[in-house]
């Protein structure tokens, strides 16, 4: 790169400590409010920065790539999945893409770990029987959910997060299982005390949680589709912290009102923030705005590593979390 600093566009708000460093390391474009980036905004700011930092709210394509100005250089996602970006295009064109991986691993898990038992421990229903105020006081029927140890979980997908969640699963006395495109290693599954399933189907009919961890690529939209959802038991539940795509949300809308499952909690949506209203209105959910990642402390260690990868690629170097496109 030459002697003048990097221009950089940053698409969304990043905590202050974040913003300030990168001011101080780059001639940086920062965002005045927290709102998505329009597509004609992404394609302004590839037009005259070298480098982008966009978020999973910003849906970068080929079209927008093909816009791009020649010194335009590094993709920075903030953030660990970039299903959002046509890194394949990117790559072709000379356009790097680096992301965030495991700065999220353990708080992701947390939350998986919340939907668990607040969706068998009927969280939502008590919470707005509270709020309804229709709670006249303890009974020894009333809202009885069921108990978290001695529960066989899924997990699908067994990456970093998925492992996360297999160790915290354990503590609470679970039973692990899991489905993954690849199997782990003997000494692994000791470790995490968890059961292979080479087969999905037959691991989602029988256990009493799904947990969806495994990363959106088109193998895994829809994965759990309305036949498959079908397989698990009406007794069962599913929670999903990776990508709202992999579960055909129509279809579990329609299990759940009708009863062919117990419940389900989500922190993500097939359609982003466009959240089907017949799905908010269920009782045996529990829903959260897309909290996987949301601690200061995850937030502030994206920044930080999306100013490493930048600085690294300034100083002539590959990034250190540079993303290779799966070609097929």
């Amino acid at each position: 790169m030459s002697d003048r600093r990097l221009s950089v566009v940053v698409t969304r708000r990043l905590p202050d400590t974040v913003e300030m460093r990168l001011k101080e390391l780059f001639d940086v474009k920062l965002r005045d409010d927290d709102t998505p980036m329009t597509k004609q905004e992404l394609v302004d700011a590839m037009k005259t920065a070298h480098v982008l930092v966009p978020t999973v709210t910003d849906h970068i394509d080929a079209g927008m790539l093909a816009q791009a100005n020649q010194d335009f250089r590094l993709i920075a996602n903030y953030g660990a999945g970039v299903d959002h970006i046509d890194v394949a295009t990117a790559r072709q064109r000379g356009i790097l893409v680096s992301n965030t991986p495991d700065v999220v691993t353990e708080d992701t898990a947390d939350i998986t770990m919340l939907l668990i038992a607040g969706v068998l421990r009927r969280i939502p229903q008590g919470e707005r029987l509270l709020q309804s105020g229709e709670w006249t006081g303890w009974s020894p029927t009333s809202n009885l959910g069921g108990r978290i140890a001695g529960k066989r979980l899924g997990i699908l997908g067994m990456g970093r997060i998925g492992r996360a969640v297999a160790r915290r699963a354990d503590v609470f006395g679970m039973q692990v299982h899991y489905h993954n495109r690849k199997r782990l290693r003997p000494e692994q599954e000791e470790t995490l005390k968890a059961t292979f399933w080479d087969s999905l189907d037959q691991m989602v009919a029988r256990v009493d949680v799904v947990a969806v961890t495994v990363p959106h690529t088109p193998a895994t939209f829809h994965l759990m589709n309305a036949r498959r959802l079908r397989l698990m038991k009406p007794s069962a539940v599913i929670v999903n912290t990776s990508r709202g795509e992999i579960i055909d949300e129509n279809a579990l809308t329609r299990m759940l009102r009708a009863g062919e499952l117990a419940g389900a909690g989500l922190d993500v949506f097939e359609n982003s923030a466009e959240i089907n209203p017949r799905l908010r209105a269920l009782d045996n959910v529990l829903l959260l705005p897309h909290l996987g990642s949301a601690t200061l402390e995850a937030r502030v260690e994206m920044g930080e590593k999306v100013m490493i990868n930048i600085k690294t690629f300034e100083d002539g170097h590959r990034p250190p979390d540079l993303v290779v496109p799966a070609f097929t």
